[in-house]
């Protein structure tokens, strides 16, 4: 787990080797001040010895130099290796998740994969830096504070060490207590910022509704959890201050005391007495340091293990060894194919599906809410993968076909249109990058939205609001389908792609398709029969099974809930998820 992430230091391993150098040598020359301390008051104040005291004080100032410098470049190459470190985290998951399956994705909420790639990243980066900074500074110069306290005097640098010994064992246990909460406490971001997304993507619907008191409710509940669980995290910390404290004043009383007595006694100078003072402060605020440090560690590792899952998730769509780079036309073949989104399910999506397309054929697909259309044509460009049986394009299994190729020969025009922000032509050259404006123009043509395009003061460099908010439904829709059509596929995918369209439009665009991309295979997922009456062929779906296929004229006569259907559309009334006289 922590290798995984730890594989992402790459550039930045020069850095995180120099940061801990750089602290040590800090340690060192801190190490030797409180030494030479005690030296300038032994041996030149009390002697008055003038030459002695510049002596060592000119070493003093050039070890504090030395160790002022050390400190700075240490915190630079530390900010370095970890904000590295972050930035290479962010982009080995970002582009890990372009890897991922429509089933992989599922297993992700949005807004946990936002999560991970900030919050956790934060405290990632935050542990990081204090593991190469303080985890190599701390426990150094606890050690060599102790040495140096045992190299002056044995009886009182005692002290110190049952004080470490008492402290780390009540610190550790305070620390493993908070740890818990801060385990519980970042999977709670996942729902804080699930609240804040659907609000911001859904502000509209919100005003709409008036329900921004009951968004606000949510948001303070998500808000809430958050707050609760760092507070019992926190009331354990609290007692890290006090306690140390304690410490510090018991030994510092301890070591006056008994110091005290051994100068009396001639066994200890005045300024050996001063040096180990010095080193009690050392040795206890380095202590607490270390304490703060396994903190954020521990508060760390749950940050690590949500990262690496997204690393370490392995997309169950996958290229073959040698895979096909050529779609030879837009046939399609489903033979007895079973298809469940999760492997386990006892009662699959699609079942027993068979079915014969032709290069070229205008097939509409229509059935109710919950019939399986969308899982179905996910088949085809392999965004799911089939459980039992097989999908050919082309005549060749889409499981042989290296994805990028058979991708950007099926095009896919889904239920939930997305623009993104920038212009018109930067969006229609999603479907190809490399096309001119007249390609762009002449699929919006076919998509008929050229007429609105031409009607914006800046035609095609009209900027797009994120997700498309300043065109219309129906506007957005024909984008789309323009978008699609300039991938020039061999199979062409609209689910339920019209909708927002008037009949009349629709009715264009149908004709367009006919016209002028008449060897392209069209597959149309409507909910109105007028879309799809004029196909070659037409897949009436029913739970997840193929209830009927075959022309317009031919389901009249021999499907029952197309008939049905078909008549109460006409008669003004009713859809697929409603029978005729229900």
């Amino acid at each position: 787990m922590i290798r995984t992430l730890l594989h992402e230091v790459k550039e930045y391993k020069k850095a995180s080797f120099a940061t801990p150098v750089f602290m040590i040598l800090e340690v060192i020359m801190e190490m030797i001040i409180p030494y030479l301390m005690a030296s300038i008051i032994d041996d030149g104040v009390n002697k008055g010895d003038i030459g002695h005291i510049y002596r060592v004080g000119g070493i003093m100032i050039v070890a504090a130099a030395m160790g002022l410098l050390a400190g700075l470049l240490g915190g630079r190459y530390g900010a370095k290796a970890s904000t590295g470190f972050a930035k290479n985290l962010r982009e080995a998951m970002f582009n890990h998740i372009q890897t991922f399956s429509f089933s992989s994705i599922d297993k992700f909420s949005t807004a946990g994969l936002v999560t991970r790639l900030t919050t956790d990243v934060t405290n990632v980066q935050n542990a990081y830096q204090m593991c190469l900074r303080m985890l190599m500074r701390a426990p150094a110069s606890l050690i060599c504070a102790m040495a140096m306290a045992f190299f002056i005097n044995r009886r009182l640098a005692s002290v110190y060490l049952v004080a470490v010994m008492i402290l780390g064992v009540v610190l550790m246990f305070i620390i493993s207590h908070a740890t818990r909460y801060f385990q519980q406490a970042f999977p709670k971001y996942d729902a804080l910022n699930e609240s804040v997304q659907e609000n911001v993507s859904a502000i509209r619907v919100v005003k709409a509704y008036v329900r921004e008191e009951e968004e606000t409710r949510k948001f303070k509940k998500a808000s809430e959890n958050i707050y609760r669980i760092f507070v019992k995290a926190e009331n354990n910390l609290v007692y890290n201050a006090p306690i140390m404290q304690l410490t510090v004043y018991t030994c510092i009383l301890l070591i006056s005391w008994l110091g005290a007595k051994m100068i009396v006694s001639s066994t200890l100078t005045t300024g050996e007495l001063m040096s180990l003072l010095a080193y009690c402060m050392n040795i206890l605020m380095n202590l607490m340091m270390l304490s703060m440090v396994f903190v954020m560690i521990s508060m760390s590792m749950a940050s690590v293990r949500r990262i690496s899952e997204v690393l370490n998730e392995v997309s169950d769509i996958q290229n073959p060894d040698h895979p096909v780079t050529e779609v030879k036309d837009g046939s399609i073949t489903f033979f007895h194919v079973n298809f469940s989104y999760k492997k386990d399910n006892d009662e699959p999506v699609l079942k027993d599906i068979n079915l014969d397309i032709h290069s070229g054929e205008t097939i509409g697909i229509i059935g109710g809410t919950g019939s399986a259309k969308t899982s179905l044509v996910n088949l085809i460009s392999r965004l799911y993968d089939v459980t039992d049986g097989e999908v050919r394009v082309g005549g060749c299994n889409v499981k042989d076909y290296d994805m990028e190729a058979l991708r950007n020969q099926v095009s896919v025009v889904l239920q939930n249109n997305v623009l993104f922000s920038g212009t018109i032509l930067e969006n229609l050259r999603w479907g190809n990058r490399n096309a001119t404006e007249e390609e762009c123009v002449n699929v919006c043509r076919l998509a008929c939205a050229d007429e609105f395009i031409q009607r914006f003061p800046m035609k095609y460099e009209t900027h797009i609001e994120q997700g498309g908010n300043n065109v219309s439904g129906g506007q957005k829709q024909r984008l789309c389908i323009a978008r699609a059509l300039l991938k020039k596929p061999k199979i062409l995918i609209l689910d339920d792609s019209t909708s927002a369209v008037d009949t009349a439009t629709d009715a264009k665009i149908r004709r367009a398709f006919r016209e002028e991309i008449p060897d392209t295979t069209k597959l149309i997922i409507a909910q109105r029969i007028s879309s799809v009456q004029d196909a070659d062929r037409i897949i009436v779906m029913d739970e997840g099974r193929v209830h009927g296929f075959g022309t317009h004229e031919e389901l009249l006569e021999t499907n029952e809930i197309y008939r049905e259907v078909y008549e109460s559309q006409m008669k003004g009334s009713g859809d697929f998820d409603e029978k005729a006289g229900e």
